[in-house]
């Protein structure tokens, strides 16, 4: 399979702090990678150098084959984003700033419509279309994330805890909708919710300390613990990190 996503060598110090250490894999299509550790572990800051929103000190980082840095248009437009406390326009209507990112991407006239009346659609956002966006609750809002990420079907998604703050029907809407792209697309997902690593990953990273500390399918991991628990392997593992 050819990899959609290559990182390799990845490394970003501040200062004498080194908060991703060395970091390399591969993701390729048809993968949904459960991006996974403590807080502080280096999860948010490896997946803003994948999207080209922070220099890495070291290494590199490829979506579609384009550097992130040096053909970062390239790389930008197969990729969709979704950050940590995703960015919006607080006074802008859902559709309205839909809209806007659309006319950034290049999209106009028929198209821009049928690209944002997918993206409402496919994030069941119909109902607050019109609602400015800071009168939202925080489950809407990062479906309006979601939907600017989803808007232009780029072949790569990379996707922090993109079911943070929704409610359990949202949740399992939202991972029906990653299990259905899955085919098609390479797919990173940064979480803590260890349910939704077997709800919707093939595979999954733990890292820990800025290093990768596992890599191997949910059940494989599952099999490093007696309990036959995620969680469990996920403590062993980052404490054994923590301690060394």
């Amino acid at each position: 399979m050819v990899a959609l996503i290559e990182i390799a060598g990845l490394t970003k110090r501040f200062g004498s702090f080194t908060a991703v250490d060395d970091v390399s894999f591969s993701v390729a299509r048809g993968e949904v990678l459960g991006f996974l550790g403590p807080n502080g572990a280096g999860k948010s800051t490896t997946m803003r150098m994948l999207a080209g929103f922070m220099p890495p000190t070291a290494g590199t980082a490829r979506i579609c084959g384009h550097d992130v840095l040096t053909d970062a248009v390239a790389a930008r437009r197969n990729l969709g984003f979704l950050p940590e406390g995703a960015p919006t326009y607080p006074d802008m209507g859902v559709e309205a700033f839909l809209r806007f990112v659309a006319r950034i991407r290049g999209y106009s006239g028929r198209e821009l419509n049928e690209r944002v009346a997918q993206a409402i659609g496919l994030t069941t956002l119909a109902g607050v279309r019109l609602q400015p966006i800071e009168t939202l609750s925080k489950g809407f809002k990062r479906r309006v994330g979601l939907a600017q990420a989803l808007l232009h079907d780029p072949p790569v998604l990379v996707l922090d805890e993109p079911t943070d703050g929704l409610d359990p029907n949202q949740k399992h809407e939202v991972r029906a909708l990653i299990r259905s792209m899955a085919p098609h697309k390479a797919i990173v997902i940064s979480t803590h919710i260890l349910e939704e690593v077997d709800a919707v990953c093939t595979r999954a990273i733990i890292i820990a300390r800025g290093r990768v500390a596992a890599d191997a399918t949910p059940a494989e991991l599952e099999q490093r613990h007696p309990s036959g628990r995620l969680d469990d392997v996920f403590r062993e593992i980052t404490a054994e990190k923590a301690a060394a």
